[in-house]
């Protein structure tokens, strides 16, 4: 005889989740599912930790779910399943709540208000929606032990995060580098993503670029029939070209070889650019005119186009260095370091390289851009350094943003490296108005006056056009970046990190990765598989 069920004319999910909640409660069935578990093969789980400063919403829910799920049916295949809450208490945004709550700024710390003061509200301030976390966690079934959590500012967490870091400090693979980062000169402080994407901060600004020309060493034969030869290469910021240590083409774009004149000079001479950016630079009805009869003045420019190339055929090409006040180092963890020039100043390959704007070709300087930096690594291209009086090396820009002085650097490094008389009319000079003291009066930046001045980019530029080294000059808007306090510009600058060597275990991450069953198969393979394909080292450290 078969059993028959209570049938029910509404499904009331409320009350059934009500039901359940309080039949766990009362049978204490998380505890004892750890408890009557005791000798049985572990699995633990320690929960990725929300921050208690903000209130839990749906995607939490979502997410805990799948966690959840996981941990039952480890539970479900006999496991003993020991889950671990946790709390996220570091980060920028609560820093900036506190500060805002208390009417204070990060210059105030340690003035008008003590450095443990401080700590202690952000303390409180970051785990006061505790309640609201823990109501959430209870109502949905979520099973984890919220008696016991790690918390990340317990200097028990702090110690255990120091012994590994020794670990890896002993393995070898902790090291420290730099790495490119939003930068403000006028607050002196690094900027985290979350701060350069406050509302605001994004702004279109009108600068002046140029396409400078760069001086083939090696050119290939059609590329020295008529003139001097030259790599064309476009920059929004000018104030890099010194630093400039490589150029970077597109490996499957279409570059060509073009006879033309230099429009501000007449001289005669060969530039190589993308192919679909030749009509950008050129005008086509020039197109049609023979060079022979060009006279200097002449609104129309000929040109003739006398090679065509992949961007792999122009890899390795050398250059004469553009603006050489300063020569390429390379520095060794003992403090020495040596003159780099051999191995800079070439043509080296990127994937990022578009035909969207500029000339196809990439001016690369790498202390200033992330980017920039990448690829110079990958190769062997030396970045332009200034030693220091401490034996240190910094970019040719200083915390304050303007161009070392001589007096700040270290004597041997000036008379091997600096050339003296070309860099000390622009040493001190500031790379952006905004930073010079004379347009901030009484804490207040006056914008107006330091856009009307003329800029460090406008005697850049006026330099190579007098040398010949100028192929245009030109306004262009474009978004850029502003700190928040101060309403300047932002520079991307190499700042000290420290890293994990992630890529000394890369090979075996591959490896392990193909004996995951992947559901599905494509994110393996794909999305998580490409980024261990192109994983870098961790950069672990956070400015502030």
């Amino acid at each position: 005889m078969s059993k028959k069920f209570t049938e029910y004319s509404q499904l009331n999910l409320s009350e059934i989740n009500k039901e359940v909640l309080k039949k766990w409660d009362e049978n204490d069935v998380f505890s004892k599912s750890m408890t009557e578990r005791e000798g049985y093969p572990s699995f633990v789980f320690y929960e990725g930790p929300p921050s208690a400063n903000g209130m839990p919403g749906i995607h939490h829910v979502m997410a805990r779910t799948i966690k959840d799920t996981f941990c039952r049916f480890k539970t479900m295949k006999g496991f003993q399943v020991k889950r671990k809450a946790g709390w996220d208490t570091h980060g920028l945004p609560v820093e900036l709540g506190v500060e805002k709550a208390l009417g204070i700024t990060k210059e105030d710390i340690g003035k008008t208000i003590s450095v443990a003061d401080y700590n202690k509200h952000c303390r409180t301030d970051v785990m006061k929606f505790t309640k609201e976390w823990t109501d959430l966690t209870h109502k949905m079934g979520y099973w984890v032990d919220l008696e016991n959590p790690y918390i990340t500012y317990d200097n028990r967490y702090i110690e255990t995060l120091w012994w590994l870091l020794q670990q890896l400090y002993k393995k070898g693979l902790l090291y420290k580098g730099y790495t490119i980062q939003p930068y403000s000169p006028a607050a002196g402080t690094g900027l985290s993503s979350h701060e350069l994407n406050q509302p605001g901060c994004y702004r279109d600004v009108k600068d002046l670029t140029v396409v400078g020309q760069f001086k083939m060493k090696n050119p290939k034969p059609e590329m020295a029939e008529w003139g001097t030869p030259y790599f064309i290469a476009w920059t929004t910021t000018p104030w890099t070209l010194p630093s400039n240590t490589a150029l970077c083409v597109g490996p499957k774009i279409d570059y060509v070889a073009v006879q033309t004149y230099n429009a501000y000079n007449g001289e005669k001479m060969t530039v190589v650019l993308a192919k679909p950016l030749l009509y950008t630079h050129f005008n086509k009805k020039a197109e049609d005119i023979a060079l022979e009869d060009y006279k200097p003045g002449d609104k129309l420019i000929p040109f003739k186009v006398v090679g065509e190339y992949k961007g792999t055929d122009l890899v390795g090409m050398e250059y004469e260095q553009l603006i050489p006040w300063v020569k390429p180092v390379e520095a060794s963890e003992d403090g020495s370091w040596k003159e780099a020039s051999a191995k800079a100043f070439r043509v080296i390959p990127g994937d990022y390289v578009t035909t969207e704007d500029g000339t196809g070709i990439v001016h690369i300087a790498p202390t200033f851009g992330a980017d920039d930096a990448n690829v110079a690594r990958a190769a062997g291209i030396p970045s332009l350094f200034m030693i220091n009086k401490k034996g240190e090396t910094r970019p040719m820009v200083d915390l304050t943003g303007k161009f070392y002085l001589m007096e700040e650097l270290d004597e041997a490094f000036v008379k091997e490296c600096v050339d003296v008389e070309k860099y000390k009319e622009y040493e001190g000079r500031w790379v952006k108005n905004a930073y010079d003291p004379q347009f901030t009066v009484d804490g207040k930046y006056d914008e107006k006056a330091a856009q009307a001045a003329e800029s460090l980019d406008v005697y850049i530029c006026m330099m190579l056009k007098q040398q010949g080294l100028a192929f245009k000059t030109e306004k262009h808007v474009h978004n850029y970046p502003h700190c928040w306090r101060t309403d300047k510009p932002v520079l991307y600058y190499p700042l000290d990190s420290w890293f994990i060597r992630s890529t000394a275990c890369k090979d075996r991450m591959i490896e392990l990765n193909k004996t995951i069953n992947w559901k599905p198969e494509s994110t393996g393979s794909g999305r998580f598989g490409k980024w261990l394909e192109n994983l870098n080292d961790w950069n672990l450290s956070r400015s502030r």
